[in-house]
Order: C-alpha cells, then structure tokens, then sequence
C-alpha cells in the first residue's frame, strides 16, 4: 500500500460524498495504490450511513466508528494505528482542504526524504478576527517555544512518512503538535508546503474561542512531557530539593539568630513572631510536596497502560 488518507470527521455528511469523489478523481491519475481511512469522531448525523454508501461502491474506503465523540486527536491516533500506508496523509473532511495537493506531499515524502510536511494555509477564507490574527499569534509563540518552524501548526492537511505515525502517541488534543511530538521522537526533517484554502461549502465550523485557550495550554504540556514526561522526578524533584534547602537554610538562621541573641543577653522576638519563620515553613512544606508530587508522578508514568483506550462502536 502506497498511501493511506486518514479523513477524521464529526457531523460532516454533506461534505463526504463531494469529498470522496474528488479524492477519486485524483487518485486516478495518480499510480499509486491507496486506502481512504474515514474516522468518524461519534457524528450525530448521518456521516456513518454515508460512509456505508460510498465504501459499498469504493474497496479502498475502510471505516472506523466511535460510541460518542472522544476529540480529534482520539481519531487521528486510532487512524493511524489502522493505516497501512507508506506515506500517510491527513485532511479534514470539510472540503476546506484540498485532494489536489496530495501527489505533491507524496513526492515531498518519498523522493525530499521528508519525515513530515505540513500544510501552511498562507491565504485564508476565514475570519480575520476570529480565526486568522489570534492563529498568527499561536503559531509564533509555537515556532518560539518548541523549535519547529512551520507557519500553520494546526492545518490539518500533513503528509508523514509511515514510521512516523507508528513511534508518536496523539492524546488528549495534543493533534496541533503532532510536528513537535515527531521531533520529539527523533523525526528532524520537518517540511511545509503552501497549500490552497477553500472556505467553509457545508456545515458549520467546530472552531471556537475555547480552541486557542486551549491551544497554548497544551503547548505547554506537549514542551512539558516531552522533556519530562517519563521523567517527571527530574523537574518536581529538583525544584522541590531546592525550595526545600531554601526553607531549611532559613530555618537554621533562625535557629542561629536566636541561640546568638541568647547568648548575648541580647532581646529578641519569638520565633514564631516573625514573618521569616511562617515563610520558612511553607517553604519546607512546599519543596516536600514538589518532591513527593515527582516521586507519585514517576509510579504513574511507569503503571500507566490505558491512555489511549476507545471505546469503537463499529468498524468496516
């Protein structure tokens, strides 16, 4: 198998049949074998019965189905577990990405020895306001912060070379970083390809103001697990330790302080009158928590075997 396109969708039925038909026409001319991979994300229309339909006229469409709706990420992951292709593509299924591009990724892949070329929509038919400056603001902070430097993180239109998608793990919404996930994996050769946008023919956008909320939190996580997400005693350890030495030096001026006085003849405050002595507790609290925060973090990392468990409802 040359190719397999992974279409996630959720509530998408009017777009499938034009989408299908176009991915047809391109294939065609194109000699390589391919499966189309529909990963329907728990849709509450009729996306599943459209998908029965055309991949009763279609062999190269497999299906798989979700009992509820688990997030793009769920899809992509269970997409690529089912994908049998050398090169793997993903696209959204709501006609804004576009088929024709696909030949291009494919060559990008298999003869620029690319690991992973992403999408840039460089012009969009979004809104500015509420899509295009707040995506512009995401992604330099993205190219900043993880080293990647693509220009669109979170198009949905990317080509992967196979082994790719069998070495990372996409969970919880970690799908806008699957570029920085294959870094992290040792997968360097990172490309992009400007790709055409098209606005939005059926349905309505899933995109809401919650995305880009969200969208630099899990920045921070994805820089955050990769660096210590089997380790996580390296960060919670250290830190503790040293808010824990720094309580504990407090304390023992304090201690000094007060033995010092004494031995003086000297007046001085009760211990338990000073502010110092309130701020060294809650250091000592604080790095002792951090450290055991670490040590709990290390038995989960290392017990954890459910991550990524879906419950599928049905599969073709």
């Amino acid at each position: 198998m040359d190719i397999s396109i992974i279409v996630p969708l959720y509530n998408e039925a009017q777009s499938l049949p034009e989408l299908t038909a176009w991915i047809e026409r391109v294939m065609q001319d194109f000699p390589h074998s391919y499966e189309l991979l529909f990963i329907d994300d728990g849709s509450r229309d009729d996306s599943w019965a459209v998908i029965k339909q055309l991949s009763a006229k279609n062999p190269c469409i497999r299906a798989i189905r979700f009992r509820r709706n688990y997030g793009k990420s769920a899809a992509l992951y269970c997409g690529f577990e089912a994908a049998k292709g050398g090169v793997v593509i993903t696209m959204d299924a709501d006609l804004q990405d576009n088929p024709d591009e696909i030949p291009e990724l494919y060559r990008m892949i298999k003869e620029e020895r690319y690991d992973v070329v992403s999408g840039w929509k460089k012009k969009r038919f979004d809104s500015k306001i509420s899509k295009n400056i707040p995506s512009k603001i995401y992604n330099t902070a993205a190219r900043c912060i993880t080293g990647v430097k693509l220009h669109d993180m979170n198009s949905g239109l990317k080509a992967y070379r196979n082994k790719v998608v069998k070495s990372i793990e996409v969970y919880g919404e970690m799908h806008r970083y699957i570029p920085v996930l294959a870094k992290q994996a040792g997968f360097t050769k990172i490309g992009e390809k400007v790709v055409q946008h098209r606005a939005r023919k059926y349905g309505v956008s899933k995109f809401g103001v919650s995305r880009f909320i969200n969208g630099f939190l899990d920045l921070t996580s994805v820089v955050f697990v990769g660096k210590f997400g089997k380790n996580p005693m390296h960060i919670f350890g250290l830190i503790g330790s040293v808010v824990f030495l720094a309580g504990f030096a407090l304390t023992g001026w304090l201690i000094y302080d007060k033995l010092h006085a004494q031995a003086q003849g000297l007046l001085f405050r009760p211990v338990t009158e000073q502010p110092l002595f309130y701020l060294a507790l809650v250091t000592l609290i604080t790095g002792v928590q951090l450290f055991l925060a670490g040590f709990i973090g290390e038995l989960v990392t290392r017990n954890s075997s459910d991550r990524n468990k879906y419950l599928i409802d049905e599969t073709l």
